[in-house]
C-alpha cells in the first residue's frame, strides 16, 4: 500500500500529463514558445474578413489575428459619433487622417508603421527608392504584444483593445487648445462598440465607445454634454486593402477647378528630372472608366454611389438626393450614361463602412458648416470614399431667411414659397458639398458667369416684381453649372482611347479658357482683403458694385414691409428680432464684394503659352464709385429703423435667452437700435479698412499713374462721417455711433501690425488732421461736446503710443545653406 504522499505526487503527475495531452490535441504552442491561437480565442466571438478578429467578452480585449507582415494597406479614423458643438469642431463622421500603414513583427512585438508617402521616387531603381526611404523617417503609430501564434508560425494575435480605446481623433489636444479643459481617456469607461464592428473582404471596421474624462474649464462642452466631466464619443476605425492597380493619376492643374494641393496633399518627387519641378501631387477623383471607351456614350465599368443618410427627414430627404443627383449632369457632358447615381442608404450599413460613399446628415447646437471630404489613397490621389457632411441647422437658417423677405403669415399665403425656398437651398447645398468629394474645389467667381458653378457660395436672388412685390423665384439656380461641366470633362473623361491622353487633356483646358468662365479658387477669394473684384464669396451679379446697389434698394423695401407678420402667430414678439438680423444685415455679403473694386486686381492662373491675362487694374472710377457705394451703408439714413418696429419689440419672455444670434445691447434686455447700427457699420469699415487693401492701393499707384491711393479712402470716410454737416435731430444719435465706430476703426489700424508703415503712417496724418479740425469746433449740443473731448483724449493717446520699435520690417527668405 502507497503511503499517502506517494499517492498525492503520482495523482499530480498523471493530471499534468493529461493535460500537456489535451493541450497538444487542442492547439501547439507557436513556434517561439507563445500560447496558442485556440488557448487566446476560447469563447471568442470571430469576424472574418480582410483581418479576423475575435472578441473575448468575458475579459474585453479584442484581438486581431495578422497573416502577413509588411504589406501595406489604408488606416482611416473617424469620429463616428461627435459631441454636437460647431464652436468644437466635434462632428459626427468627422474624417481623421489617411494613412498608409503596414504591420511588421520583431520578434514577440509586431509594430504599425505609417510609410512617408510625402517622399518618394516614382522610378524602378531600387537603389534610388531605398535613397528616399532612407533619407526620411517613417512613424510608428502603435506597438502590440503578441498574444498567440499558430503552430507553423505564420498567423499571430495581438491584443487590439488598448488601440482601438485610445484617442484617435485627438480630441483631449482639441478641447485643451479650445481651453475646454484637460481631458484623458480612460479606459474602465471605454468598451469596443460591437454592433459597428464588423469585417469583409477588403475592410475591417472597428468602433468604440472611449470616454475622455477631465474638469470643464470652458463654455461650449457643457452645452452639450450631460456631464462635462465625461465626455464620451465614438471612434471608428477602417482598415482597408489597398485598391487594386488600373489607376491612371492625372498630376494637378491650377487652371482645372480640382482642390487646392494644400488640402489633397503634396509629394516630393526625387526621380523627376532636374528641370522638372520636385514638389507634385494629384488631382483628387474617384476611378471612372467607360465600357466602351471608343464610345460617344458609354455606361460606365463601375458607376459612382452616393449614399444618403437614413436620418434625413422628409422632405428634406429628397431635396437632398436631388441636388446630389444633378451630377450626373456632368458626368454625361463627359460621355458617360448613368455614372454618378445616388440611392437610400441601406438600412444595415454603416456610414463609416469605406465601401460606401455617405451623405450625412449631422445635428449640432449651433449652425455651422457642411463640409465635402473624402478619403484617398495618399499615392495617387484615388478617391476611395467621398464623405459629405451637411449641418442640419442649414435648412432652418434659410427658412427663417424666407419669413424675413416675405412675410408670409399675413393675410397672403406665402409659406409654400417659404418651405420651397428653404429646400431650393438644401438642393444646391448637396450638389455643393458632393462636388467636393468628387475633387472640385470652390470657384469664387461662378457668380459673374450667370450663376456657373455649384462650386460657388450663393446668395439667394431675390428681386422686386413690377408692382414692388419681393420675388423669390430665381433665389437658387437649379441643376449643375456649365463650369462644373468643364471641370468634370477634364477629371473624369475617359482618355484611354486617345493616342496623347496628355495633349486631349490639354485640349479640354483650352476649350474651358476660351470659353470666358472664370475660375478663382478659394484661398483667393475668401478673405475680407483679396483683391480680385470677380471672386467673392456669397454674390450675386456681373458687377458686384451695381449688385450692391440694389440690394440696398431691395433690403429698405424688405425692412419698410417688416412687421409682426414675419413670425407664426402664437410665438413671442420678440422672436421678430431673430428675423431682423438677417434682414437689416441682408447686404453683408455683397458689401464684401464690392469693396473688392477698391484697390482691386484682376487675375488668372496664367500659365506661359495659354494666352490668358496675367493682371490688370481696377479701373480708377469703378474704384470710386465703389467707394461711393460702401460709404452709403455707413448713413444714419441707411441704418436707422422705423420707430413703429421698435415699438413693436418687447424684451425676451422667460424660456427664450438672448443668443449669438442676435445684436448685441448696450441697453439691458431692451432692443438696442444704435448697437444695431454700430454692428452694421463694423462690417462696412472691416472691408473699408483692410490693411491688405491699404497696401495694395499704394502699390498700384506705382504701376498705374490714375490709381487712387489710400489717402483717397481716408479723405471720404471722414468726409462722410466726422466732418459731414450736422444731420437732423432724428438721425443725431446714429450719426455719433457712426462717428465713434470710425474712430475706433482708425485707432485700430494705426497700431495694427499687419498694416505697412506707410498705412499707418497715412492713418496717423489724418487721425492728427481729425484731432486739429475738432479742437477748433465749437459744438453747441453737450452731446456732440462730449464726443468732441473723448475723440481728441483717444486721438492723442494713441499717437502717443506709436513707437518705431513695433514697425517691424519684413524679413528676407532664407540664404544658407544653397538649395530647393
Amino acid at each position: 500500500m502507497m503511503t499517502s504522499k506517494y499517492h498525492w505526487r503520482m495523482l499530480f503527475a498523471a493530471l499534468t500529463l493529461a493535460g500537456l495531452v489535451a493541450c497538444s490535441q487542442r492547439e501547439p504552442e507557436g513556434v517561439q514558445g507563445l500560447p496558442g491561437m485556440a488557448a487566446v480565442t476560447v469563447g471568442a466571438e470571430q469576424r472574418q474578413g480582410f483581418f479576423d478578429t475575435f472578441w473575448r467578452p468575458d475579459t474585453g480585449k479584442f484581438y486581431l489575428q495578422l497573416d502577413s507582415f509588411d504589406e501595406p494597406f489604408l488606416y482611416v479614423s473617424w469620429l463616428a459619433r461627435g459631441v454636437g458643438s460647431n464652436d468644437l469642431g466635434l462632428d459626427r463622421g468627422q474624417l481623421g487622417a489617411t494613412r498608409v500603414v503596414r504591420f511588421q513583427r520583431v520578434g514577440p512585438r509586431v509594430l504599425l508603421v505609417q510609410d512617408n508617402s510625402a517622399y518618394r521616387a516614382a522610378s524602378k531603381d531600387v537603389a534610388e527608392q531605398a535613397a528616399v526611404e532612407e533619407s526620411f523617417a517613417t512613424s510608428v503609430i502603435a506597438g502590440f504584444d503578441i498574444a498567440a501564434e499558430s503552430a507553423a508560425g505564420d498567423s499571430v494575435l495581438v491584443d487590439a483593445t488598448g488601440f482601438f480605446l485610445r484617442d484617435a481623433h485627438g480630441i483631449s489636444a482639441k478641447l485643451a487648445k479650445q481651453e475646454e479643459g484637460d481631458y484623458t481617456p480612460d479606459a474602465a469607461l471605454s468598451s469596443i462598440y460591437l454592433p459597428r464592428t464588423r469585417s469583409f473582404p477588403d475592410n475591417t471596421e472597428v468602433e468604440a465607445i472611449v470616454t475622455l474624462t477631465g474638469k470643464p474649464a470652458g463654455k461650449f462642452l457643457p452645452t452639450v454634454v450631460p456631464d462635462p466631466t465625461r465626455v464620451s464619443v465614438h471612434m471608428h476605425h477602417s482598415l482597408v486593402r489597398l485598391p487594386e492597380p488600373g489607376f491612371t493619376p492625372i498630376p494637378f492643374e491650377p487652371r482645372s477647378g480640382y482642390i487646392d494641393p494644400a488640402y489633397s496633399g503634396y509629394f516630393q518627387d526625387y526621380s523627376t528630372a532636374i528641370h522638372e519641378p520636385l514638389k507634385g501631387s494629384w488631382l483628387p477623383r474617384h476611378r471612372l472608366a467607360k465600357r466602351d471607351p471608343a464610345a460617344a456614350i458609354s455606361e460606365p465599368v463601375e458607376p459612382i454611389i452616393y449614399y444618403l443618410d437614413r436620418g434625413a427627414p422628409e422632405p428634406v430627404r429628397t431635396a437632398l438626393i436631388e441636388g446630389a443627383r444633378w451630377w450626373n449632369q456632368a458626368f454625361t457632358s463627359a460621355g458617360y450614361k448613368n455614372a454618378f447615381q445616388v440611392e437610400l442608404l441601406p438600412e444595415d450599413a454603416d456610414p463609416m463602412d469605406v465601401r460606401y460613399n455617405v451623405i450625412q446628415w449631422v445635428h449640432r447646437a449651433t449652425r455651422g458648416w457642411s463640409y465635402g471630404s473624402s478619403v484617398r489613397d495618399p499615392r495617387t490621389g484615388e478617391i476611395i470614399k467621398g464623405h459629405v457632411t451637411l449641418g442640419s441647422l442649414r435648412v432652418r437658417q434659410d427658412y427663417l431667411l424666407a419669413e424675413g423677405l416675405l412675410a408670409p403669415y399675413g393675410e397672403s399665403d406665402l409659406e409654400a414659397q417659404v418651405e420651397e425656398f428653404a429646400l431650393a437651398r438644401l438642393r444646391q447645398l448637396s450638389a455643393h458639398e458632393v462636388g467636393h468629394t468628387l475633387g472640385l474645389e470652390h470657384n469664387f467667381a461662378a457668380s459673374v458667369n450667370d450663376r456657373a458653378s455649384v462650386m460657388d457660395y450663393p446668395h439667394p436672388l431675390v428681386t422686386l416684381d413690377d408692382v414692388g412685390n419681393v420675388d423669390v423665384s430665381q433665389a437658387y439656380a437649379v441643376g449643375i453649372g456649365d463650369w462644373d461641366k468643364r471641370a468634370i470633362q477634364y477629371g473624369y473623361q475617359d482618355l484611354s482611347s486617345a493616342q496623347d491622353s496628355i495633349a486631349a487633356r490639354e485640349a479640354i483646358l483650352s476649350e474651358t479658357l476660351d470659353s470666358d468662365l472664370l475660375f478663382i479658387g478659394d484661398r483667393d477669394a475668401r478673405g475680407p482683403g483679396t483683391p480680385h473684384p470677380q471672386a467673392s464669396l456669397w454674390d450675386n451679379g456681373s458687377n458686384a458694385i451695381d449688385e450692391l446697389d440694389r440690394l440696398q434698394q431691395l433690403r429698405s423695401t424688405v425692412l419698410a414691409n417688416f412687421s409682426e407678420y414675419v413670425i407664426r402667430e402664437g410665438r413671442p414678439l420678440a422672436s421678430i428680432e431673430e428675423v431682423l438680423v438677417p434682414m437689416y444685415l441682408l447686404h453683408r455679403f455683397q458689401l464684401q464684394a464690392a469693396a473688392k473694386f477698391i484697390g482691386g486686381q484682376y487675375f488668372s492662373y496664367a500659365m506661359r503659352g495659354d494666352g490668358q491675362r496675367p493682371t490688370g487694374p481696377v479701373a480708377a472710377g469703378e474704384q470710386l464709385r465703389a467707394l461711393r457705394s460702401l460709404l452709403a451703408t455707413l448713413q444714419p439714413e441707411f441704418l436707422a429703423l422705423d420707430a413703429d418696429l421698435l415699438r413693436l419689440l418687447p424684451p425676451r419672455p422667460l424660456g427664450y435667452p438672448p443668443t449669438r444670434e442676435l445684436f448685441t445691447r448696450s441697453t439691458g434686455v431692451v432692443f438696442d437700435p444704435i448697437a444695431a447700427a454700430e454692428a452694421s457699420s463694423q462690417l462696412t469699415l472691416e472691408v473699408l479698412l483692410d490693411p491688405q487693401r491699404a497696401a495694395r492701393m499704394g502699390r498700384l499707384g506705382q504701376l498705374y499713374s490714375d490709381q487712387p491711393g489710400f489717402f483717397v479712402v481716408l479723405e471720404q470716410l471722414l468726409a462722410e462721417t466726422w466732418f459731414k454737416q450736422s444731420p437732423a435731430p432724428a438721425n443725431a444719435a446714429l450719426q455719433r455711433a457712426i462717428n465713434d465706430q470710425v474712430l475706433q476703426a482708425l485707432l485700430k489700424l494705426v497700431v495694427d501690425p499687419a498694416a505697412t508703415t506707410q498705412v499707418r503712417a497715412l492713418t496717423a496724418s489724418y487721425l492728427d488732421q481729425l484731432r486739429s479740425a475738432l479742437e477748433r469746433s465749437e459744438p453747441a449740443h453737450p452731446a456732440w461736446r462730449a464726443q468732441k473731448l473723448l475723440a481728441v483724449a483717444l486721438i492723442k493717446e494713441r499717437l502717443s503710443e506709436l513707437q518705431p520699435e513695433g514697425m517691424k520690417p519684413p524679413l528676407p527668405p532664407p540664404g544658407s545653406p544653397i538649395g530647393g
